[in-house]
């Protein structure tokens, strides 16, 4: 008897069966998911949220996303074990395949996002920023990062109401209604304060919380049935991850602390510039800022504009960001364009405005100082030390890789910082990858310190805005390790494997550091030299023609 593609990717076992009564339940709130997917907030947009409908219509809401979500992953998880079943991983045609499966399963997730809003949106926007996702998913759910549905300001100045008290006219002389940003969890109103400072409001969307719980708890029980169906994929890393990541943003007073302290740690910088937080018109759900001027900082057509060169933009952007994760050990995590303007200064020409302080992550200060070592180590090219501190991190076998993840270098190459691989190490490279299994993925991942999966989420942010900017790798990977030997500086006594004792091992390490700095000082010259010598290049080539030209039309004129 001819088998299903439902039997070949599940068997004839129970599983077959929760599979399908699963499918069904999805499959019995199509009518009503139907009406919801036409207007998504058709359930609560006039709902007086006192009132028992308001609940049971909120109820219901969570109830069609849920069944939505369920649809979605299953036809992914489907479309996987079907279109690769039977094919050989090391084979052209596994790979070929493969990508195409990414695709799909990447665009049926940012249908999903996009109508859901909300949470799903943000997820959206998490996993894009993760380069340990197939670039199919990250290019895809990119478009993500603009995307939100604006509230209507009547719910919104409800929420003022309920947060800043009744007279909103004691406190503003206006308030423009139309918002000058809309996110997944809230959106950004002017306003303008009795004493005539201009503000911004951020507002929280109005029952968020309820909904959080709910597509929360439905991520994490479609990744547990996942898991369940297929041991190799195991996401409820990513689950965790993102909804700790949630709960944090969610909380306004704690986004107004991460701020100030942003503010203290960047007090002796001119390029760096933090809101002033109004504390006493900020509660859990409304955050009330100092409004700052500024465009997005990968707006290249602006920044020209203003006569600035976009690669010194993209050192002072990868500079604070070094100096938050290898110096200060708390972090940013959602550096997204959207989240950075670039400003005009008089004394220093720009500089960058730092917004939405709600993510951050205090790094253990054992994990900062590891983390450190790793970068000296990779400079270095010490793979010795590298495999050393990986047994810190937990990764063990998979520490080769950190080389490739951080600088695009295998873990025995010697080639110089910010070049890339020899066709002989990308070679040996593609041979030894195609071994891996996605269970040796999700096990790495897994296996990771939470803290790690911050700095790589900011790291790859940075690095993207970077690259946007113009900026050669070389320039990030320098200033990762200046600012990683800092980072050591500031603790010698821990820049060993056992906790120096007397003035000589203190003057050894101090030795230690300055070796390097010479020798990251040299590969700055070195490629300082390169860059004239192809701008000198550049020019001459460009007088040369205009010689040729001139000498040109003044002998045709002659004639």
């Amino acid at each position: 008897m001819r088998t299903t593609f439902v039997s070949r990717a599940f068997g004839t076992s129970s599983r077959k069966k929760t599979f399908y009564f699963l499918l069904i339940s999805a499959t019995g709130a199509a009518t009503l998911t139907y009406n919801h997917t036409v207007n998504p907030h058709w359930l609560t947009s006039h709902t007086d949220r006192r009132s028992p409908l308001y609940y049971i219509t909120t109820s219901l809401n969570g109830a069609v996303r849920s069944s939505r979500s369920l649809y979605t992953i299953t036809a992914n998880v489907i479309d996987y074990k079907y279109s690769l079943q039977g094919l050989s991983p090391d084979t052209d045609q596994y790979r070929r395949i493969l990508s195409e499966v990414h695709l799909r399963s990447a665009k049926r997730i940012l249908k999903l996002c996009e109508i859901n809003q909300g949470f799903y949106i943000k997820a959206g926007q998490f996993i894009a920023s993760m380069r340990q996702v197939p670039k199919e998913y990250s290019s895809t759910l990119a478009s993500l990062q603009d995307q939100a549905v604006p509230c209507s300001f009547e719910a919104i100045k409800e929420v003022l109401i309920s947060n800043l008290g009744s007279e909103l006219k004691d406190i503003f002389l206006s308030i423009d209604e139309k918002p000058i940003a809309a996110a997944s969890i809230a959106q950004v109103h002017r306003a303008l304060l009795k004493d005539h400072h201009e503000v911004v409001l951020k507002v929280q969307y109005p029952g968020l919380k309820n909904r959080m719980k709910v597509d929360i708890a439905t991520m994490s029980l479609l990744a547990t049935c996942v898991t369940w169906f297929f041991p190799e994929y195991r996401f409820q890393w990513m689950v965790s991850e993102f909804s700790e990541v949630i709960a944090l943003e969610l909380d306004f007073i704690q986004e107004a602390r991460n701020s100030i302290r942003t503010a203290m740690n960047f007090k002796h910088s001119s390029r760096i510039k933090i809101p002033k937080v109004f504390q006493e018109l900020t509660t859990n759900q409304v955050l009330t800022m100092e409004y700052c001027r500024g465009r997005r900082v990968d707006d290249l057509e602006f920044i020209w504009d203003m006569g600035i060169d976009p690669k010194k933009v993209a050192k002072v952007l990868v500079e604070a960001f070094a100096e938050m994760i290898f110096v200060r050990g708390f972090v940013h995590g959602d550096p997204h364009p959207g989240n950075i303007l670039v400003s005009s200064d008089e004394k220093e020409g720009f500089c960058l405005v730092l917004l939405d302080h709600g993510i951050y992550r205090s790094l253990d200060e054992e994990f900062r100082v590891n983390y450190c070592k790793l970068w000296k180590a990779l400079i270095l090219l010490d793979s010795h030390k590298i495999q050393e501190v990986g047994e810190h991190f937990g990764i063990g076998k998979y520490s080769k890789y950190l080389p490739l993840i951080f600088t695009g270098r295998t873990i025995n190459s010697k080639a110089a910082l910010g070049n890339g691989m020899s066709v002989e190490e990308r070679t040996n490279l593609k041979q030894e990858v195609k071994s891996l299994t996605m269970g040796n993925i999700s096990e790495f991942m897994e296996s990771l310190p939470s803290e790690f999966l911050t700095v790589l989420r900011t790291d790859a942010l940075i690095r993207s805005l970077a690259s946007k900017l113009g900026a050669p790798q070389r320039v990030r990977l320098l200033i990762y390790a200046n600012f990683a030997l800092d980072g050591l500086s500031a603790n010698p006594h821990l820049d060993s494997d056992f906790v120096l004792k007397g003035v000589c091992n203190r003057i050894m390490a101090r030795i230690n550091h300055l070796q390097v700095r010479l020798l990251l000082g040299l590969l700055q010259l070195l490629y300082w030299i390169g860059d004239t010598r192809q701008a000198l290049v550049t020019w001459s080539k460009q007088v040369a023609f205009l010689i040729n030209r001139l000498f040109n039309h003044t002998h045709s004129i002659t004639f």
